[in-house]
């Protein structure tokens, strides 16, 4: 039987689909104004929270202007700008610190509970909406035949005045047809390449660049890896396979440093500047004697060198499987209303966090979307109904 949850008074009766971080600060707003919003979680509530930054929970980034703020986001920039400037990082502190979370900031910005805990953040946020009601069904469908919203689970059926979907960024869209979906790909991921790294596995070259992003690189067993290659695999999600990608490790004086060290061994003195396990592979592809002494070393063989730290090539084959921290794709944002989060053409039915087409960088962006569209939806929806 049909369980009819629709309000009579002048607040909606309220359902929330995914009791994940965007799920929940928006049923914590919704009641803080009196709305009690009905949560549908299948597993468990705020999970996805428990691994971010490494189980400290890495709860944003210290940028506080918002329109710098969106630009790392490759896939929703514009239309975060509205978004940010109504609930940016200054909003999201000052939430954590009314649920009792104390923060700081690292000298790169990124922003943790002083706990350093996933888990304290977890339990804080769900002890501010131990109010709302939590339902461990499966959503199937949802439907809006007539003036209200009917949602079938795996065990039985329901209806509200208003629906948030705020299931992820990987699945269950099927949930809500009729609206366009860009298909979901790896975004923040390691790179398959077609050399073999193995060797290095677990060597990081540090403050290289790719493409005029700069960062760390972590050679891994299966290619790539790191803060730079998540950045670059955001920014070249949607990129066709297979592609090379040229990384500069060193610019330098490299004939000005043979001279200085005319005895030392090439591989000894290439290993002051990058790891010497990489330093060996440098010198393997191209075909020089490791143990050479640098004052053996002849203009042409200098300059093959050079080029290669200064254009290392990498060929990318493919992304390591089910090893992103987040996807690019999800609802397509020409559909959503960004000053409430609201589907343009259906009335009443509200989008928060990764199921949109929006993906940022590392660093705490993911979780500042998840933040910030889930309490404008809040915002939005607490206005009594006419």
């Amino acid at each position: 039987m049909e369980q009819e949850l629709i309000s009579k008074n002048k607040f909606r009766a309220v359902a929330i689909i995914g009791a994940g971080p965007a799920g929940c600060i928006c049923a914590h707003y919704l009641q803080a104004n009196g709305i009690l919003p009905v949560i549908f979680e299948f597993g468990k509530p705020l999970r996805t929270l428990l691994p971010t930054g490494g189980g400290r929970c890495n709860l944003a980034h210290a940028e506080f202007d918002f329109k710098e703020l969106a630009k790392n986001y490759p896939r929703g920039e514009k239309f975060l700008y509205s978004v940010f400037s109504k609930f940016g990082t200054a909003q999201t502190l000052e939430f954590f610190n009314s649920i009792g979370i104390k923060t700081y900031t690292q000298d790169d910005n990124r922003v943790f509970p002083v706990s350093n805990s996933s888990a304290d953040v977890r339990e804080k946020l769900l002890k501010s909406i131990s109010k709302c009601k939590i339902i461990k069904e499966k959503v199937m469908e949802i439907k809006k035949p007539d003036n209200c919203f009917k949602i079938k689970t795996n065990k039985a059926s329901y209806a509200f005045d208003c629906v948030v979907i705020a299931t992820g960024g990987h699945e269950n869209f099927e949930i809500f047809p009729g609206l366009k979906i860009n298909e979901p790909v790896q975004s923040l991921v390691g790179l398959v390449t077609k050399e073999d790294f193995t060797s290095l596995a677990g060597v990081c070259l540090r403050n290289v660049e790719i493409e005029g992003l700069k960062g760390d690189i972590l050679f891994t067993h299966k290619g790539v890896s790191g803060p730079l290659i998540y950045k670059f695999s955001s920014i070249n999600a949607r990129k066709n396979m297979p592609y090379a990608m040229k990384v500069i490790i060193a610019c330098y004086d490299l004939q000005k440093e043979l001279d200085k060290n005319p005895h030392k061994e090439i591989k000894n003195l290439l290993g002051q500047i990058v790891p010497k396990s990489f330093a060996v592979l440098v010198l393997g592809r191209l075909g020089i004697d490791i143990d050479m002494p640098c004052h053996k070393i002849n203009g042409i063989t200098r300059d093959k060198i050079v080029k290669m730290l200064t254009g290392f090539e990498i060929n990318v084959v493919g992304k390591v499987p089910d090893s992103e921290v987040v996807t690019c794709g999800g609802v397509d944002l020409n559909q959503i209303n960004p000053k409430t989060m609201e589907a343009k053409d259906i009335p009443g039915l509200y989008f928060c966090g990764e199921v949109l087409d929006i993906d940022g960088f590392c660093g705490g962006f993911n979780l500042q979307n998840c933040w910030s569209t889930g309490a404008i939806a809040a915002e939005a929806i607490k206005k009594p109904t006419s």
